[in-house]
C-alpha cells in the first residue's frame, strides 16, 4: 500500500520565521484543553491539543492515543526547514491498519505555524487518518484558502520543540521507496494523555 504522505510542493515552500508555535493568535483560556506526551527515542516533547479547532480531528488523534496505537511506531519522513511525519509506520516500517479517516477541519484561522500539529493526509481533503506532521516551520502553502482545503491544525507543542528540532535533524535516506526515512530510526515509544495538573 503506498504510504500516506502530504501531497505538496516541498521546495517551492518559503522558510518561515522561528515564531511562537501557536494554533492561533487569540481564542479562549486553554489551560483545561487536552494534552499529551510524546515520548520517542530522542527524548520527550508535549502537546496541547485544540478541540475548539477541530473537534472531530482530536477526538480521532485521542482515539489512537487512548487504543495504545502510536507505541512503537516511527518518525518515518523527516524534512528539515519543512516537517516530520509520523504515527503510521511499525518499526519494521509496516504500515499499520487504521480506523475510518476523518473530515477535514482545517480553517483559515488555524495556520500551519512553527511547532503546530496537523494531519497528513492524501489529495482528498477527507483521507487523514493517524499518521500526523509536526511544522518545523511556518507553512502556509499548507493553510486552508476560500478555495481549498489546507491541512488540519489541531493543535501545538507547548514543551519540548528542542526534541522535534533534534529529530529534524537526523540522517535520512530511502527505504522501500520512500524517501527521507531517518537512517537510524527515530521510534515514538508511547504517547499518553497529560493528566491536569502534571
Amino acid at each position: 500500500m503506498v504510504a500516506l504522505i502530504l501531497l505538496v510542493a516541498l521546495f517551492a515552500a518559503a522558510p518561515g520565521n522561528a515564531s511562537e508555535s501557536s494554533a492561533s493568535d487569540q481564542g479562549p483560556d486553554q489551560a483545561d484543553f487536552p494534552k499529551v506526551r510524546v515520548i520517542t527515542t530522542e527524548g520527550a516533547f508535549e502537546i496541547r491539543l485544540r478541540p475548539d479547532l477541530a473537534p472531530n480531528t482530536v477526538e480521532n488523534f485521542l482515539s489512537y492515543v487512548d487504543q495504545g496505537f502510536y507505541d512503537n511506531t516511527l518518525f518515518h519522513r523527516v524534512i528539515p526547514g519543512f516537517m516530520i511525519q509520523g504515527g503510521g509506520f511499525d518499526t519494521d516500517m509496516g504500515q499499520k491498519a487504521t480506523d475510518d479517516p476523518v473530515v477535514n477541519e482545517s480553517r483559515q484561522t488555524a495556520k500551519n505555524l512553527r511547532g503546530t500539529i496537523a494531519m497528513a493526509r492524501t489529495r482528498n481533503p477527507d483521507s487523514a487518518t493517524s499518521q500526523f506532521f509536526i511544522n518545523l516551520t511556518d507553512n502556509p502553502h499548507l493553510d486552508a484558502s476560500a478555495s481549498r482545503p489546507g491541512y488540519t491544525v489541531f493543535g501545538s507543542v507547548i514543551d519540548g520543540m528542542g526534541v522535534v528540532d533534534a529529530i529534524a535533524g537526523v540522517d535520512t535516506t530511502r527505504v522501500r521507496g520512500m524517501a527521507d526515512v531517518p537512517r537510524k530510526p527515530v521510534i515514538i515509544e508511547e504517547i499518553r494523555r497529560v493528566e491536569a495538573g502534571q
